[in-house]
């Protein structure tokens, strides 16, 4: 069998950006402390690769997220998950950090978000890939 490694489509330090092809979602994987430009900058990323390469799921790791992010809750719920569905996102995995400050800021962001039909949340990378390969 042929190892398919993920294909990485934008890196900065606090964000990493791959397209799994043998899953045909987008992996993102956030890392160290967020800030509310770090976050907005880092989604616009996001939405510019999905519309790019017309995927329709995300696989959005806050593993190796520190902190609290809150401040950019508000805008990630009302402005671009919207934005991000009206672009073809159909199903997005979100993995909670350990960190219960990451974890507050990420429900802050649910409860600012009207339509979650399309996003469910996970403590591991094992359920939120399951998720999405029967999504």
């Amino acid at each position: 069998m042929k190892l398919v490694r993920n294909e990485i489509l934008h890196r900065q330090s606090n964000i990493l950006i791959e397209f799994n092809h043998s899953e045909g979602w987008l992996y993102v994987n956030w890392r160290g402390y967020q800030n509310y430009d770090t976050v907005v900058s880092g989604c616009e990323k996001i939405l510019e690769i999905l519309l790019e390469i017309n995927c329709t799921k995300v696989l959005n790791d806050n593993t190796n997220v520190e902190g609290i992010w809150s401040g950019a809750s508000r805008w990630v719920g009302q402005d671009w998950l919207p934005r991000m569905q009206a672009a073809g996102l159909e199903c997005f995995a979100w993995v909670y950090s350990p960190s219960a400050f990451s974890r507050l800021s990420a429900d802050k962001t649910l409860s600012c978000t009207e339509d979650q039909s399309f996003i469910k949340t996970f403590y591991d990378i094992e359920a939120a890939s399951d998720w999405l390969r029967a999504c």
